[in-house]
């Protein structure tokens, strides 16, 4: 695989410290793993931060295009939102950590959509179900805050879910469960995972075929997240990872949206994700896969390779597509 040199000389110093950073027993040196995560604050008017529940600091970044060379998704009165959950293992990054903050104003701009970068919980300081809880109970907030708290504009009748890597994983459970919600403003018109975190006990041949050569994420620190994040004693057939696995619920379609999921032909995790997309094929959910040849695990937040750009073409139609229906 070919890489600019600035994005291998960035993976290779990230490597390095996120190994420095996660221990053995499954904790965090969270001064050391500091190194990696530079914060920016807001930019107004383009940007601001909303509290949600200061108790667990939980709170959003929300974002409104600044400009856009795409063709709008939605008329210029009304732009529909797209509550963001970013990656990182469940257990890195936040909400203003420096590249989750480019992508997510990127996103904006490229959709021209408003988006809600919701800051959850992190593991192994919170683990499973925290960070589906903190992902619910955002999308809850929007859907009872005065809209004088929102940015002007947001359609919540055009609502989509959106989840890089762990926030993949955690849209599909917020999206589930919130299928049992009576909203009163937010319909969810579609849920968009971009290289879904998902995985069991088996190895698939996507896992021993790339194993630990690839760059991004590799199989050992995939185990490593899913110890850290899931309840003590539980293995990675436990439904928040295997979710169509053995000790899964029986799952029902029938409120569950569209979905795009996006896959990297570089990405240990592929035949994770092929197998979530014919779990809700079975289950009547309406479903598109993107595939592309060269993306690894993490490609989407590199705005100087192809991948990105093609990838938010791809979210852009989809949502088009959904807009279209009443």
């Amino acid at each position: 695989m070919s890489l600019p040199w600035k994005i291998k000389l960035m993976i290779s110093a990230y490597t390095r410290i996120r190994e420095a950073s996660f221990r053995p027993d499954f904790t965090i040196n969270r001064r050391l793993l500091s190194l990696l995560d530079p914060k920016t604050p807001p930019t107004p008017p383009s940007s601001a931060d909303v509290s949600v529940d200061p108790s667990r600091d939980l709170w959003f970044r929300q974002y409104t295009p600044t400009h856009s060379t795409a063709p709008a998704t939605a008329n210029c009165a009304a732009l529909p939102a797209v509550v963001y959950f970013h990656g990182g293992g469940f257990a890195t990054n936040s909400a203003n950590t420096v590249f989750m903050d480019s992508f997510a104003r990127r996103v904006a701009n490229h959709l021209r959509s408003i988006v809600i970068s919701v800051n959850y919980r992190l593991a192994p300081e919170h683990r499973c179900p925290a960070q589906y809880d903190d992902g619910l109970d955002a999308v809850k907030f929007l859907d009872s805050v005065e809209p004088t708290h929102l940015p002007l504009g947001i359609d919540l009748g055009q609502c989509f879910i959106m989840g890089d890597s762990a926030g993949g994983n955690l849209g599909h459970h917020v999206v589930t469960c919130a299928g049992a919600c009576e909203f009163k403003r937010v319909r969810l018109r579609g849920l968009i995972a971009i290289q879904p975190f998902f995985g069991g006990e088996e190895r698939t041949e996507s896992e021993i075929r790339i194993g630990n050569r690839a760059p991004g994420l590799s199989v050992d620190r995939a185990d490593w997240y899913w110890k850290a994040f899931l309840p003590r004693g539980s293995d990675r057939n436990h439904p928040a990872a295997n979710v169509f696995g053995p000790n899964s619920a029986r799952f029902s379609g029938s409120k569950f949206p569209n979905t795009l999921v996006l896959i990297g032909r570089s990405d240990p995790l592929q035949d994770w994700q092929r197998k979530y997309c014919e779990g809700l094929k079975r289950a009547g959910v309406g479903v598109r896969l993107a595939e592309y040849p060269n993306a690894f695990h993490v490609s989407y937040v590199f705005e100087d390779l192809p991948e990105s750009s093609l990838m938010l073409d791809e979210i852009r139609n989809f949502m088009s597509q959904q807009l279209k229906v009443t």
